[in-house]
């Protein structure tokens, strides 16, 4: 099929907005807050450029970020920087996978299908749940869409997430529960970890990190025999290399686990696009939203995939879908699955394993030069330091020297402002570790 440029012309303009009855662009955007529509970010934009020079501009501007691959970094908060594979590029770029779509005829699709299908048995056997869909745009938004389906399957409007959840995560979930005019309660944090002490009363689901924001390991299994007890689901949102050496939310009672693939071949590209996953307990499944892809038989028998159960608005569930989630990250979650089957299921333990190694000596590293350690316990690869100084200075004086640092929690919480969320994963050797204990200390 081929696509045709078609600008639009003034009059084109003057031509829809009559009818649609309003009389300019500026009357669409009026749900979108004045600060921002008068930003003074976006007006420095300026005016358009032809073509060769905008191209001229963007290639300066993209050459300001080249530091991100030559310079060690140790941030994390949610996309991390991971080994992969030589081989996924190579499968992953083969035409018949990179310029596919979706499989609106499923039926002459079988190579896509069975991609998705591959992804998604792996989500099942790392999450220790029944079934998973084919993927989600991100972990954030996998997330609030599951607090949806645990709303819309106790009947319930309460949803209580955990403090120890990511900051941009719960303003997600408040974003997706404003609609249908679900409540959202946070809980306290007491020492890094999830407070014992919760109200679960007519919740509709309890939500845990694991690990959580602060990367400390939440005992799952207390929190989701607090969430039954009451009635709730219990939902996780969990870094699936983790699950590498943690033990599954599934086997720990579990009803719905998220969270993003992103850890296996997706890179961080400041920030997306990544892969989602959901997966739940068989009682579930014909509840989840996106694409759910089956196998089956044709009729000679041989192997075939389908799409199924789908629970989309477009198909016969219509106002009473789940969601309305029409697509899902085929491409990325092919990558995670090329990444998962070449690492294989003790690569993937040895990675995890890495992860933890290179994150407990540098944790051990910055105690030794005298900075304390926040909330110490069970970590995977991230822990919050306290580095005594404005830690977004910190962060800048890293840059200085060739390094890109964590996240300084001042970010999200202002009394934390001296700390910050710092990562190490396998990627990170013993003397990039050595230098930025070393660029640290030469602040004091």
């Amino acid at each position: 099929m081929e696509f045709r440029y078609l600008p639009m012309t003034e009059q084109d303009e003057r031509d829809m907005l009559h009818t649609i009855g309003v009389e300019s662009i500026d009357n669409l955007l009026e749900d979108i807050p004045a600060s921002l529509r008068e930003s003074a970010s976006l007006s420095a934009i300026g005016a358009p450029l032809p073509e060769v020079d905008l191209v001229r501009h963007m290639t300066k501007l993209a050459e300001k970020n080249m530091h991100t691959k030559s310079h060690p970094s140790f941030l994390g908060a949610g996309m991390y920087d991971h080994l992969s594979p030589s081989v996924m590029n190579h499968m992953l770029l083969r035409s018949e996978f990179y310029t596919a779509y979706t499989p609106y005829q499923p039926e002459i699709s079988q190579g896509e299908l069975q991609a998705m299908f591959e992804f998604q048995t792996m989500i099942c056997e790392l999450t220790g749940m029944d079934v998973a869909n084919s993927s989600m745009y991100d972990g954030i938004t996998s997330l609030a869409e599951a607090t949806y389906l645990a709303s819309a399957h106790t009947k319930k409007k309460r949803i209580v997430v955990s403090g120890a959840v990511h900051p941009e995560a719960k303003d997600v979930i408040r974003t997706y529960a404003d609609g249908p005019g679900l409540d959202v309660e946070v809980t306290p944090v007491v020492d890094g970890l999830t407070s014992g002490d919760l109200d679960l009363t007519d919740a509709s689901c309890l939500v845990v990190q694991y690990p959580n924001f602060y990367g400390r390991i939440e005992d799952l299994a207390s929190l989701a025999k607090a969430a039954h007890d009451a009635g709730a689901l219990f939902v996780v949102s969990s870094n699936p290399l983790a699950l590498g050496v943690l033990e599954s939310p599934g086997a720990l009672g579990a009803d719905i686990t998220v969270g993003d693939a992103q850890p296996f071949g997706i890179p961080q590209s400041f920030g997306g696009p990544s892969c989602g996953y959901f997966a739940v307990k068989k009682a579930l499944m014909r509840k989840l939203p996106g694409r759910l892809v089956g196998q089956t038989v044709d009729e000679d028998g041989k192997r075939g995939f389908v799409l199924t159960l789908q629970a989309r608005e477009q198909h016969i569930r219509r106002d009473k879908a789940t969601s309305n989630i029409c697509s899902n990250q085929a491409l990325n979650a092919l990558a995670a699955s090329i990444t998962m089957s070449a690492l294989g299921k003790y690569g993937i333990r040895d990675m995890a394993v890495r992860n933890m190694q290179t994150a407990h000596y540098m944790k051990e590293s910055l105690k030794a030069a005298g900075y304390a350690v926040i909330d110490e316990g069970p970590m995977f690869n991230e822990f919050v330091v306290d580095f005594g100084v404005d830690a977004d200075d910190v962060s800048r004086h890293l840059l200085d020297h060739g390094i890109i640092g964590g996240l300084p929690l001042g970010t999200y919480e202002a009394e934390r402002r001296t700390q910050m969320l710092v990562c190490a994963t396998e990627l990170r050797t013993k003397e990039e570790i050595d230098q930025f204990v070393e660029v640290v200390g030469g602040m004091n």
